[in-house]
């Protein structure tokens, strides 16, 4: 009986750090995905010269999820309520923030964009959008360091850290 608990222990331990590897590996992607969702945000305000809301709408059907939902989601929002749209802004990263491997770096960026998405004319929301894509850059190079360094060690911890318990245990 020992012996199948110091199992399910290892074995959950082991699980732990492959979430941990999981999420330092889709973190590099869900921020390219931002990145490519600003980007399209870009394109068409400036040539489609649609309203915030039908943008949000055309961007979730292009990209796959998180971000495609997160862009659904605000569409649906700005559809329901007519508040700000900063208000609306906020409380959907902080969702998408909680169902991605984002973090709170680039919670932080995409908020400080929604302060300023929709308050200027085209040239300005074009340099904010620039900005911001610096931003995400730099996160995306600090998550591939992070990626590279720490996702086979984490996976390797759970494992080790798991035994090592259950060695002092018995």
């Amino acid at each position: 009986m020992q012996w199948i608990g110091a199992l399910l222990f290892i074995g959950t331990t082991t699980m732990i750090g492959f979430e941990i590897s999981k999420k330092l590996n889709e973190r590099p992607r869900h921020i390219r995905q931002m990145k490519n969702a600003l980007q399209m945000l870009e394109a068409e305000i400036l040539y489609s010269q649609l309203t915030l809301p039908d943008v949000f709408a055309t961007i979730a059907l292009q990209l796959p999820q998180p971000v495609s939902s997160f862009f659904d989601n605000l569409y649906a929002s700005l559809r329901q309520h007519h508040a700000d749209l900063h208000s609306i802004w906020d409380n959907h990263v902080d969702a998408l923030i909680q169902m991605s491997a984002l973090d709170a770096n680039e919670g932080e960026i995409l908020k400080q964009f929604g302060r300023t998405l929709g308050q200027h004319d085209f040239d300005q929301q074009q340099k904010q959008i620039y900005l911001t894509l610096k931003h995400l850059d730099r996160e995306l190079d600090e998550a591939r360091d992070q990626q590279f360094k720490y996702s086979k060690m984490a996976k390797s911890l759970g494992l080790l850290c798991g035994i090592f318990i259950v060695l002092l245990l018995i």
